[in-house]
């Protein structure tokens, strides 16, 4: 089994006794403090040591040497572990780095991340280098280990190979292996997934499940196959049905699913007393959720629901450290921890005046402290996307039966075509739309019809997609072209036409699944397409997650996917991809 790495060498942990035995003096003190003791559950008055980025000493001495120490007094403070989101997609048109220059402010400095963006865009040798590259930015990242996509793609098992599983799993940063979307297949007899699920359980890993609306019985076969959390529970019974089954279950508030308060009011009527197996996840919302933060959002509605406090952030931080075994580095504070705290003006107020994360200030005293650090994403083979490819109208020939209506943003159901799809452009009576997906490479494409999704969309393309292929939507077949071929020249991304102009264009340089830009700029981005297109008739809340979803086998009923025209319920091709 691989050993874990020890954080601090020898000559580092000599100087960090030599601080306890006042021979060297702390780089940073925060005097008459009172913070979370999470072992006491209590909150207690004491003075805190540190140096570089390790916590020294917890209590009420101060240290006698003080040359070159930041002492800062905290006698009107309160602080707390730093913020923990232990279900992040951090691809989600932003990128890992920006996402957590922007919530650091508000607290959260620790993410538990999603590798499928690596699996399909990054070299298999450059994507386990970044992560250990990542690690040199003053935020905590974690991954995952997935094994499978999520959707249905040709040659998947050169994705999922032994080796480069094996190695992801092995890997020091990756923590779970999961989120386990492909369970059906695990029911049905899946030898494979059950054996890395094994091979998870052996590295002494983490297992997390996607079981939206699963039976006791589902539940329980998943606990016999090794499965330990779960994040898809909709109310509150969904939510005790896992902790009685001994799950650790997620507290979602997302951009699709804004659910706290819902599941914070069902569980107390249920009679639920104790939080120690509960914690939030923001489940990779889109941008603009993130305005105000992110799990600093979840404490204050927390809060707002009378849950005590110290669940209310024990939540955000100790309850995932332990789940996940790495509480002897982060999720409280005492002696050993890396210093990674948020500094409180009060108890009721989850937005700290101060972030510390790794040793390093990234807010003090309400100021932000900027982040130098630049992450070169074509280092990892994130750059630009190209596409040797035209859009032609003859890709544009719709003769498909069957097209996709929209239930809501995510869910599909098929439905019988009557529109004549010969004509270049059709009505905007209506709410169908010509849809196709492309092959990046330009090998395959797929045509049908989409209804729901606007009616006054001329010209749509987007390279944002569960696996990176081009989605093309509109009413006008010319327009349609335009759009993408826009979309290639900006090197991927989302592109909106009309009339023959570019009214919108969002450029995604990470291989066209992700903006470098900030995150205010994405979600200014985001907010003005989301305002375009609900001028145009897009009925839903997110249409960023109707990207996304739209090839996803893991919702019902029918997908588009590279495969083909699929359906979820019965796993089999309706209506193949079409070779170009």
């Amino acid at each position: 089994m691989p050993q874990k790495k020890f954080k601090w060498k020898n000559n580092q942990i000599r100087q960090q006794v030599d601080v306890l035995t006042n021979k060297l003096a702390p780089t940073i003190v925060l005097k008459n403090a009172t913070y979370l003791n999470s072992f006491l559950r209590q909150w207690v008055k004491a003075n805190i040591w540190i140096l570089d980025d390790r916590i020294i000493y917890v209590g009420k001495n101060l240290p006698e040497q003080l040359t070159g120490c930041d002492v800062i007094d905290c006698s009107t403070k309160v602080i707390v572990p730093g913020y923990i989101d232990p279900h992040v997609h951090p691809f989600q048109l932003y990128n890992p780095h920006t996402l957590a220059k922007y919530v650091s402010q508000t607290g959260t400095t620790t993410f538990i991340n999603d590798n499928l963006f690596l699996l399909l865009y990054s070299q298999k040798k450059k994507a386990l280098t970044l992560l250990d590259d990542l690690e040199q930015l003053p935020y905590h990242f974690y991954w995952w280990a997935r094994f499978d996509l999520q959707t249905e793609v040709h040659a998947e098992d050169t994705i999922f190979s032994h080796d480069f599983v094996k190695k992801w799993l092995e890997h020091d940063a990756v923590i779970q292996g999961g989120e386990l979307t492909g369970w059906p297949k695990l029911a049905d007899g899946d030898d494979w997934l059950l054996y890395w699920l094994q091979e998870t359980k052996r590295q002494g890993k983490r297992m997390e499940g996607h079981f939206p609306g699963a039976s006791v019985n589902t539940l329980t076969k998943m606990k016999l196959f090794g499965v330990d959390s779960d994040h898809e529970s909709m109310t509150g019974k969904d939510v005790m049905r896992r902790l009685r089954l001994g799950y650790t279950a997620a507290l979602r508030h997302s951009s699709i699913r804004p659910d706290l308060q819902k599941l914070l009011k069902e569980i107390q009527d249920e009679g639920l007393t104790t939080y120690d197996h509960l914690y939030y996840t923001t489940d990779g919302a889109t941008p603009a959720f993130y305005q105000k933060g992110m799990i600093n959002q979840c404490i204050d509605i927390a809060l707002e629901y009378n849950v005590p406090a110290i669940d209310a952030y024990h939540m955000a931080s100790f309850n995932i450290a332990k789940y996940y075994r790495i509480d002897d580095q982060i999720g409280s504070i005492s002696p050993g921890k890396i210093a990674t705290l948020n500094i409180l003006e009060s108890i009721d107020e989850p937005n700290p005046s101060s972030v510390l994360s790794k040793g390093v200030w990234l807010r003090k005293n309400h100021e932000v402290v900027q982040d130098e650090h630049e992450v070169n994403w074509g280092d990892y083979g994130l750059q630009e996307a190209t596409f040797s490819w035209d859009l032609t109208i003859d890709d544009l020939q719709f003769s498909m039966p069957l097209g996709m209506k929209m239930r809501n943003a995510v869910i599909m159901e098929p439905y019988s075509i009557t529109l004549d799809s010969s004509i270049p452009d059709i009505s905007y009576d209506h709410d169908e739309s010509f849809l196709a997906l492309i092959d990046r490479n330009g090998e395959w494409r797929i045509n049908t019809f989409i209804k729901g999704f606007a009616k006054q969309i001329q010209g749509f393309a987007s390279s944002y997609s569960t696996t990176g292929d081009v989605i093309v939507i509109g009413k006008n077949k010319s327009e349609m072209i335009a759009a993408c071929k826009r979309m290639k020249e900006i090197g991927g991304g989302i592109v909106l036409t009309e009339n023959g102009k570019v009214i919108f264009e969002l450029p995604l340089v990470l291989n066209g699944g992700a903006s470098g830009d900030e995150l205010p700029i994405v979600m200014k981005k985001q907010n003005e397409l989301m305002r375009l297109l609900k001028e145009r008739g897009y009925p839903f809340d997110d249409p960023i997650y109707s990207l996304l979803f739209l090839s996803s086998t893991h919702l019902p009923y029918i997908r588009m996917t590279p495969r083909g025209i699929f359906d979820v319920m019965k796993k089999t091709v309706l209506f193949p991809s079409i070779m170009r």
